[in-house]
């Protein structure tokens, strides 16, 4: 592993973060907040910020494009993603053209998550039906993959009107958008992936990082078979940095707990314990504490799963404030990323 290659980003859904007075701001002072860190990470070095969409109250993104496009006038070199776009309740074509546009205002740095989504609200907002669920996945991925040739299109399909040697504009500078997957862990997911030639995304939130290795070595030897060069395995997970351990787990559990409860709730989850949290922060998904500790922490992740990028959530928790948020974005980037690639450039141990 050449660690020099690693690449290093940050995530949000555009959480509501806490003023300095401890009152949790507005959707649109939340949208604010998370361009300015994007400028910061920007700043600090981080390669990439990804925006998720969602369409609920405790979070402020539902269009991830439209905050990219702004972050891309206010920067200069970091990538721009969603993190994930949810294109079974989208079209593909409008996907397209909206992040070709981001591309264009960043002179080439648009990437394009794509994802089933973790919640179900966009479904019957915009007008699908749930019982649909995998067929729409399926015939929209298959018709985004035939739109980045950015070649006239025809497609016909059950989910949308079928196209007829469709053009579709604006065209990309470098002639094709990145492209990834987010997968939660569904080898199906992993294989379809593998076969379309995008890169895997593996959203782990929750327990032991090695867990989630078969899939790798699914994603690769279906290349293997297929043929093809994989593409680099990135992973995103729930992370926040302070000055110490105890400031950062202080910090971050309440509203993270508030959240994970509340998700808990909707899933038949029981509420979270402070055991299982110091559990998590100490061997599972969770990257909170000082630099030293999250950097170690990332190393050995880094390592077992041998992926090329590692995105940290880093507006997970409600309750942090805004400063808080953006100290943690500027840690993440002066201390604990070159702290990483020194850790991953030691040899290991005999």
């Amino acid at each position: 592993m050449d660690a020099s290659q690693i690449e290093f980003g940050i995530d949000s859904f555009g959480d509501l973060p806490r003023d300095d007075r401890g009152e949790v701001v507005s959707h649109a002072e939340a949208i604010r907040a998370t361009v300015a860190e994007a400028v910061l990470a920007d700043q600090v070095g981080i390669d990439v910020v990804a925006l998720g969409e969602h369409h609920r109250p405790d979070y402020a993104i539902s269009s991830p494009e439209t905050v990219l496009a702004g972050i891309a006038t206010a920067t200069k070199r970091i990538r721009l993603s969603s993190g994930v776009t949810v294109l079974s309740s989208d079209d593909p074509v409008r996907v397209f053209q909206r992040f070709a546009t981001v591309d264009a205002l960043s002179d080439g740095r648009a990437e394009i998550i794509l994802g089933r989504g973790s919640f179900t609200e966009s479904f019957p907002l915009f007008g699908y039906d749930l019982t649909d669920y995998e067929v729409l996945f399926e015939e929209k991925i298959d018709l985004f993959h035939k739109l980045l040739e950015e070649k006239p299109v025809t497609w016909e399909g059950t989910t949308r009107a079928a196209l007829h040697d469709a053009d579709v504009y604006p065209k990309t500078d470098s002639g094709r958008l990145d492209t990834w997957v987010g997968v939660g862990g569904s080898p199906q997911s992993v294989l379809r992936t593998a076969q379309y030639g995008f890169g895997l995304m593996l959203a782990i939130i929750g327990g032991a990082p090695a867990r989630f290795a078969p899939y790798v070595d699914l994603y690769r030897r279906a290349h293997e078979q297929l043929g093809t060069q994989p593409r680099p395995v990135g992973m995103h997970s729930p992370g926040f940095i302070a000055a110490t351990d105890d400031e950062a787990r202080e910090l971050f559990y309440p509203g993270y707990k508030e959240i994970r409860d509340r998700i808990g709730a909707l899933r038949g989850w029981p509420p979270l314990q402070p055991g299982e949290f110091a559990n998590d922060v100490e061997h599972g998904s969770l990257y909170v504490g000082s630099v030293e500790t999250v950097a170690r922490r990332m190393a050995d992740a880094i390592r077992a799963l041998d992926v090329g990028r590692f995105d940290m959530i880093y507006s997970a928790a409600g309750s942090v404030s805004a400063s808080a948020r953006l100290r943690s974005v500027e840690l993440y980037g002066t201390q604990v990323i070159p702290r990483v690639r020194e850790l991953l450039a030691e040899k290991p141990a005999a």
